[in-house]
């Protein structure tokens, strides 16, 4: 995958992953409300900076982000949420996400560094680190 591909692949999956969080921060129900209603309202809010990031160094160099709902879930890797998912299942699929994210993101690093694209490795290392404590915390919580 060219590293305009992997970009646009990232674009899109964080643009599901935005609505995604949504949808949990709406429907997290149990014990757990205050704490996940938080923790995912927060993290929609730095995925909506990280989309506008992304797509910015793309565009900034050379690249068309895709801009539209139905051609980032052709190109997305992350699903959608059902709205049917327990506490336990969103915290378990921001997990899956968050690690195919940083998956992801160490491909893309490697491809720009290839392409002599410091500005855009270094964009996918902040987020990729970014993503690795997220991951940590809420493997944290998993094992309540």
């Amino acid at each position: 995958m060219t590293q305009h591909e992997q970009l646009n692949k990232l674009v899109a999956n964080l643009t599901v992953l935005y609505t995604k969080l949504h949808s949990f921060h709406w429907y997290v129900k149990g014990s757990s409300f205050y704490t996940l209603h938080e923790v995912f309202e927060k993290y929609y809010d730095h995925v909506t900076a990280t989309l506008d990031e992304v797509a910015e160094r793309f565009l900034a160099i050379g690249g068309r982000p895709v801009s539209t709902l139905k051609g980032s879930l052709e190109l997305a890797t992350i699903t959608e949420a059902t709205e049917k998912e327990s506490t336990q299942e969103m915290v378990q699929a921001v997990l899956a996400d968050f690690t195919l994210l940083i998956n992801d993101l160490a491909e893309l690093m490697e491809s720009s560094e290839e392409a002599n694209d410091q500005g855009t490795a270094d964009l996918a290392l902040g987020l990729k680190t970014e993503l690795e404590k997220n991951v940590w915390m809420l493997k944290a919580y998993l094992e309540k």
